[in-house]
């Protein structure tokens, strides 16, 4: 082997143990704080901030208890960001399937130009749609319920769906839509039996990315709901005041916020990432 070869063997496994330290730094970054918040939220308020900290203590689920009892109204405001980031999800995805479909069949003189109008909207920073939704949903009587913060979620979610469905609908050939015609299948015959089961890993990535949008929102959350129609979000904010942090009860909100988004994570990752990859970072 001569120099050059040896040299370039080195460089490729310099390489590689600097990618390796760079994605165990990412993982400490990202992991660290959320373990370190699932075990404060089982401690006491007095175990939280010992010095030095212990990772092996008798767990309690006092705050958990708390939450969850009759005083606590966790439950109203959990019930409500499920049905608030559900049912927006359920909308964008039906209407976001349909309106790509449309774009990437219909063959428009001014496809481009309309993809990237629709993609647009969804670029727009929150603050700058705030006010003219709170004045139509002002008109429509839709503040404070939870209909309108629906309607909210999906005007930021249905572009989003739209524009990752339609480059789904791209990649699969129109030439089988064709041939179900041909055997005797309507349009959306066809696209209901041939074309909508080959795009099911991006329909499970579109929807789980635009639940997680919907249940992590604060934003609208804050501005569109009353105290009946509050979301999680929402309500874990308000265990921040003047008289100061309610650290334990804040742990275990967290906890309970970030549980569902990654056991759903964990359970659909093969089709999330092969999603991702077969059309949304094209």
């Amino acid at each position: 082997m001569n120099n050059t070869a040896v040299a370039t063997k080195r460089h490729a496994s310099l390489s590689l143990i600097l990618v390796y330290i760079f994605v165990v730094l990412a993982l400490i970054w990202a992991v660290v704080p959320l373990i370190w918040m699932i075990l404060s939220s089982l401690k006491t308020q007095a175990g939280m901030f010992s010095m030095p900290p212990k990772f092996f203590f008798k767990p309690t689920f006092q705050t958990y208890h708390i939450m969850f009892s009759s005083t606590g109204h966790f439950g109203h405001y959990l019930l409500n960001s499920v049905l608030a980031s559900v049912g927006s999800t359920l909308i964008s995805l039906v209407l976001g399937t349909l309106g790509g479909w449309a774009i990437a069949r219909g063959n428009f003189k001014r496809e481009k130009d309309i993809s990237f109008w629709v993609i647009s909207t969804r670029m727009a920073p929150i603050p700058a749609v705030m006010l003219p939704l709170y004045l139509l949903f002002s008109k429509l009587g839709l503040i404070g319920t939870m209909v309108g913060l629906i309607f909210a979620y999906t005007t930021f979610n249905l572009p989003f769906a739209l524009w990752i469905m339609m480059t789904f609908f791209k990649d699969i050939p129109p030439a089988l839509e064709e041939a179900a015609m041909v055997d005797g299948c309507t349009k959306f015959r066809a696209f209901y039996r041939v074309t909508l089961p080959m795009a099911a890993p991006g329909l499970v990535a579109t929807g789980i990315l635009c639940l997680m949008f919907a249940w992590n929102d604060y934003a609208f959350a804050s501005v569109f709901t009353s105290t009946a129609s509050q979301t999680v979000p929402v309500a874990a904010s308000l265990l921040v005041s003047q008289q100061g942090i309610q650290w334990g009860q804040a742990m275990s909100t967290g906890t309970v916020i970030m549980a569902p988004m990654v056991i759903a994570g964990l359970f659909v990752r093969k089709y999330l990432v092969r999603g991702l990859s077969m059309g949304a970072v094209k």
